[in-house]
């Protein structure tokens, strides 16, 4: 019988699993991987990649694991968790609003027309 894991889970536990899954998908688009891409190279069906990237804790650690190891080949668990991937700086990056300078009373006139 399938047991519901967010039933039986305590709400920092949920948080927990659902802070692993928004860093799969930090890195995944950092990486510029495709979900179903990803899914068929860690051998998942794209149903469990989709429930791996939602935080379902009913998923296998051994899944999530290959999941993690088909986007970022070699990186690690404790690793993805730091955020110190540099696709995921670089991301963060382009991200960032940037700051813009405001016009001077020339530039402005000579945008008048």
């Amino acid at each position: 019988m399938r047991v519901n894991q967010q039933l039986i889970l305590a709400s920092t536990q949920l948080s927990q699993s659902t802070e692993i899954a928004q860093c799969l998908v930090s890195l995944r688009l950092a990486r510029r991987v495709r979900q179903g891409e990803a899914a068929v190279r860690a051998g998942l069906s794209r149903a469990t990649a989709q429930r791996i990237e939602k935080g379902d804790p009913g998923v296998a650690i051994g899944a999530l694991l290959r999941y993690l190891d088909a986007i970022a080949p070699g990186i690690t668990l404790l690793q993805l968790l730091s955020g110190n991937d540099p696709a995921i700086i670089a991301l963060e990056r382009r991200s960032r609003p940037q700051r813009i300078r405001d016009l001077s009373k020339a530039e402005i006139k000579a945008l008048d027309f």
